[in-house]
């Protein structure tokens, strides 16, 4: 296995998903850091448009003397199945030399996982220290600590639920809908044309608000209006913006500028069809049954995964390591962007994870 960070690919062979789909030599996608000794291989697991590269996208936690020491762990980090960077999804070539497009079949979380098990064996990776992961990754965590618990020893699931909630299901299909809705979608075979772009792009602009705190958006713009425009003008048009409008419209295009569409739709509906309490027996027995050692953080202005889902998994799960709060008016994202409070966070887990007693809840504050 490649330490060295840069980018690797590797063959799993056919991959048969949960709903009975086989797809074709599939590949997965990893970067890794840190050298390889026995029981020091940390799993972190991206978040729905992220990518294997966690070294850049978590920086104030992953590197030597930070919490996830790569002196003293090796981190690893897929791009996960449908994906757009360097494993198999929508834009991968098939068989017959085209893009897979709308023939590409429906995934699920618990498909993510069962691709990225065998990615691991294949590589001869057969038991690891930890999993961790945020969002769409945290659900993955879920899935790792209840589909293999002999191959884990702890996992720290973070702003994340048990399943997808209605309000959650709405949102990201109205983000589906406007990448459908684009005219050149072309119902998810675009790739020898051009793509969709302003329908992803719309569809992040609708992400990106459920990412972030309605605290620190309203903070940062207000009512104000971007710089040389005036939305309280006599005429109605693309100059007359207010100024979160255009920093809505810049993060919608910039992932254009790095993301596909069609794997944008496709991770979306596996998140939304998350829910570990599928053929398990409902939600509470799904997450009584855990007996990997498992902590859970939140966010408290998290609006996509209110703190309330995080209180449920703490209070269900089989075998609870601790709880923490992270205290920010970020939202979301601050798993991502509240360096200082993650990496007091991932320390903890991972002395608990260690075999000191579990502890009750902590909170962090900015």
């Amino acid at each position: 296995m490649d330490t060295s960070g840069a980018l690797s690919t590797v063959s799993i062979g056919d991959f048969t998903t949960e709903a009975g789909a086989t797809i074709s030599n599939v590949t997965i996608a990893y970067q890794a850091w840190g050298e390889l000794k026995d029981d020091n291989v940390i799993l972190i697991e991206h978040a729905l448009t992220g990518d294997s590269n966690a070294a850049e996208w978590w920086s104030g936690v992953i590197g030597p003397g930070l919490a996830l020491d790569t002196d003293v762990y090796c981190i690893v980090c897929t791009n996960v199945l449908g994906g757009c960077k360097g494993s198999t999804g929508p834009s991968s070539i098939s068989t017959d030399g085209a893009a897979y497009g709308s023939r590409f079949p429906a995934i699920s979380i618990r498909d993510q996982v069962d691709a990225e098990w065998a990615f691991l064996h294949a590589i001869g990776i057969t038991h690891l220290h930890a999993v961790i992961g945020g969002s769409m990754g945290g659900a993955r965590t879920l899935e790792w600590a209840l589909k293999y618990p002999d191959m884990l020893d702890a996992a720290f699931v973070i702003a994340v639920s048990a399943r997808a909630s209605a309000w959650q299901i709405g949102i990201q299909t109205a983000q589906i809908s406007a990448i459908e809705r684009d005219p050149h979608w072309n119902g998810g075979d675009y790739y020898d044309s051009q793509p969709p772009t302003e329908g992803l792009a719309a569809a992040r602009r609708i992400a990106h608000l459920t990412y972030r705190g309605e605290l620190e958006i309203d903070e940062r713009f207000g009512t104000q209006a971007q710089a040389g425009e005036n939305p309280l003008g006599p005429f109605r048009s693309n100059k007359q913006r207010f100024a979160v409008q255009s920093y809505l419209d810049y993060q919608g295009y910039k992932l254009t500028e790095r993301f596909d569409a069609g794997s944008y739709v496709t991770l979306t509906e596996a998140l939304n069809r998350h829910d570990i309490g599928r053929g398990r027996g409902g939600l509470n027995k799904a997450l009584a049954s855990c007996k990997v050692p498992t902590m859970v953080a939140g966010v408290d202005t998290d609006i996509l995964y209110p703190y309330h889902q995080q209180e449920h998994l703490s209070r269900n799960i089989g075998n609870l390591l601790a709880m923490a709060k992270i205290s920010s008016p970020v939202g979301h994202d601050a798993f991502l962007t509240e360096a200082r409070q993650m990496d007091r966070i991932i320390r903890h887990f991972l002395t608990l994870a260690s075999g000191t007693d579990a502890a009750d809840t902590i909170e962090f504050s900015i």
